[in-house]
C-alpha cells in the first residue's frame, strides 16, 4: 500500500497502559506508524484516534478510530522514541470534540508523569 506522509495528531490508546498522546509519521489504507517513549511490542493490541484535516479529506475535517495490531517495533538508541509500525484491523469515523479529548490526554499525562 501507497504510504502518506502525515504529521497528524494521535490518541493511542493501549489495554494495559492507558493513553498517550502522538503524531503519525505516515499513514497508509492499511497502517499507520508513529513514535511512543516507551517499548511496546510486537502484537500488541491498540486504538488510534486521529483527525484528517480539511486540506486532506478536500471537505470537513474527518474523525478515525481504528483498532491496530503492532507488527514492528523500531528499537532507537538509548533515550529516544520507539518507532512503531501497526495493522489497521477495523475503523469507525467518529463525532465528538476533537479538542476536549485531546485536551483530556494532556491533562492525564501531566497529572501522571512518567
Amino acid at each position: 500500500m501507497r504510504r502518506f506522509d502525515m504529521r497528524l495528531p494521535a490518541i493511542i490508546r493501549l489495554e494495559t497502559a492507558g493513553e498517550f498522546l502522538t503524531e503519525t509519521q505516515n499513514v497508509s489504507a492499511k497502517g499507520v506508524f508513529f513514535y511512543l517513549d516507551r517499548p511496546i511490542s510486537a502484537g500488541t493490541k491498540l486504538e488510534v484516534t486521529l483527525t484528517f484535516p480539511p486540506h486532506v479529506t478536500l471537505t470537513d475535517a474527518v474523525r478515525v478510530r481504528f483498532k491496530a495490531s503492532v507488527i514492528r517495533v523500531e528499537s532507537p538508541l538509548p533515550s529516544a522514541r520507539i518507532g512503531v509500525a501497526a495493522l489497521i484491523e477495523d475503523y469507525e469515523f467518529v463525532r465528538s470534540n476533537l479538542t476536549t479529548d485531546f485536551q483530556s490526554v494532556l491533562q492525564r499525562e501531566s497529572q501522571n508523569p512518567n
